[in-house]
């Protein structure tokens, strides 16, 4: 159901809320970047049993052009019949095109076969190359849907049979969310989108771009669409900031939680004060080492007052958050150093009671399948009660996102400082992860000192690929930079 307000009756308090807006605009674009664009209509998806159907449905509506990115698109059911309602639409002369990024979607070219055969334009993001030996951390981890400049979608959901499930088999979907969205905020979508097609090549024309004032309201949402790009670090600002303000609650899912110490200062600081933070995040993870990794930083928030819930269920997926009932996030940045900062990432703000609502009854609803992590008097993280169900099934592997990998590295990296700085008290649950990496680094100096090459050889290759890369970049910008200085030359004396 798209959400929509009244409009508030004139009263005396009219000057104070204007300021509010004032404020609360000003705000979210100084943090992040984005304007909070009034007149939208939004509705709250919960899983792949209702953003899929909805996302198919607008597909087979489309009659100019069709936006489609995600990290993943599996080479499977799900993935093809996805691919195959984007090729009808293509046969039929509708402009589609479509971006999926290499690390995550290891799929052949015979799933995007029947799309590019029907007229469609597929680019991939990001494959390796050789001069750029660390190139591959940067990840296309935005998924969205824009069609006809009509609606839109922003998710956390890829398209993958992981994300239904397998009735037969008793395996539900992963839980995750999505919003669909309709009015003049639809256009920064669709915007945001032709960022990254310019990222892989020629860019999407100007006058295919859906003008924001030629898009009719849809309802009374205002909605801020944070495109974050590597290094902009917009979305840790806003969340930054919504953490600093929230004055009695503060509730928000991930899926790959790993604290960095800035961010969780400032949900420890808001505990502290009174403020109601819960942090909800998966049991079972698709990346079990992660799921470990993620649990070594809970002791400082639980000692903050901080509440922390395991889902129990298959995977949570879900990136949220939601404050004081009247701010609310939906999209597809997880709370880690890569999603703030080395990612192409999509999410939705929005300051609107009444979805923050729904955003607060969905979380509730959820924390009826989850186990609450306490602090024991022995100041030991431990369940609170028996998980009555957590599940067992092994994920597949090789799909995960460059984010998962460095937050793996960061939490280790946390870790491993702390226990050689004494800079802060380490907790049992980080034990694990110090025997893990000292027997690592003690095979890694008796493989130096019987056999050198071993270690030596491979350092030495990937310095020099490093090496090589810097000077092959050095010589484009010298070149380049040679070039214009060339042009503005014959320019000159052309007057």
């Amino acid at each position: 159901m798209t959400i929509e307000t009244p409009s508030p009756p004139a009263s005396a308090s009219r000057p104070a809320v204007s300021a509010l807006s004032e404020f609360t605009e000003r705000a979210f674009l100084r943090t992040t970047g984005a304007p909070l664009t009034p007149g939208n209509g939004l509705r709250l998806l919960k899983d792949s049993t209702e953003n899929y159907p909805a996302w198919l449905q607008a597909i087979s509506a489309a009659q100019r052009k069709i936006y489609f990115e995600n990290y993943i698109v599996g080479d499977d059911e799900i993935g093809r019949e996805f691919v195959a309602a984007l090729a009808e639409r293509a046969r039929r002369g509708v402009r589609v095109r479509l971006i999926y990024d290499w690390l995550g979607t290891r799929a052949s070219s015979r799933l995007w076969k029947p799309l590019v055969d029907a007229g469609g334009e597929v680019r991939c993001f990001n494959p390796p190359h050789l001069d750029s030996p660390l190139g591959w951390l940067t990840r296309e981890h935005r998924k969205s849907i824009s069609v006809d400049g009509r609606v839109a979608f922003v998710t956390g959901l890829c398209v993958a049979q992981r994300w239904k499930g397998d009735p037969e088999r008793g395996i539900e979907p992963w839980r995750d969310t999505g919003v669909e969205l309709r009015g003049p905020a639809l256009a920064h979508v669709e915007r945001a989108f032709a960022q990254v097609w310019r990222e892989m090549g020629s860019p999407i024309p100007e006058e295919e771009l859906t003008p924001a004032g030629e898009i009719p309201r849809a309802g009374e949402v205002p909605v801020s669409v944070v495109a974050s790009a590597p290094n902009t670090a917009g979305l840790l600002r806003l969340d930054q900031l919504i953490a600093t303000a929230a004055r009695r609650t503060l509730w928000l899912s991930d899926a790959y939680f790993v604290g960095v110490a800035l961010y969780v200062q400032a949900l420890r600081a808001a505990a502290m004060d009174g403020v109601d933070v819960r942090l909800l995040v998966p049991g079972s993870s698709d990346i079990p080492m992660l799921a470990r990794i993620s649990r070594t930083g809970y002791r400082p928030l639980l000692e903050a007052g901080v509440r922390i819930f395991e889902w129990n269920g298959p995977m949570m997926h879900a990136k949220t958050a939601v404050a004081d009932c009247r701010w609310a996030r939906v999209g597809s940045s997880n709370l880690n150093i890569s999603s703030w900062i080395g990612n192409f990432e999509l999410d939705v703000a929005v300051e609107h009671e009444p979805f923050a609502r729904q955003m607060e009854e969905a979380f509730l609803q959820d924390l009826e399948r989850t186990t609450e992590i306490v602090l024991n008097p022995r100041n030991r993280v431990r369940p609170s009660v028996p998980k009555p169900f957590v599940e067992r099934r092994r994920f597949p592997r090789g799909r995960g996102s460059a984010s998962r990998a460095a937050a793996s590295a960061l939490r280790i990296g946390n870790t491993v400082g702390a226990a050689l700085t004494n800079r802060r008290i380490l907790g049992p649950a980080e034990a694990g992860v110090m025997a893990k990496m000292g027997f690592v680094l003690l095979v890694l100096a008796a493989l130096g000192m019987m056999w050198p090459e071993v270690v030596a050889v491979p350092v030495g290759v990937i310095a020099g690929w490093i090496g090589l890369s810097l000077l092959v970049k050095a010589y484009r910008l010298r070149r380049g930079e040679s070039e214009e200085r060339e042009d503005a030359s014959s320019e000159d004396s052309g007057y």
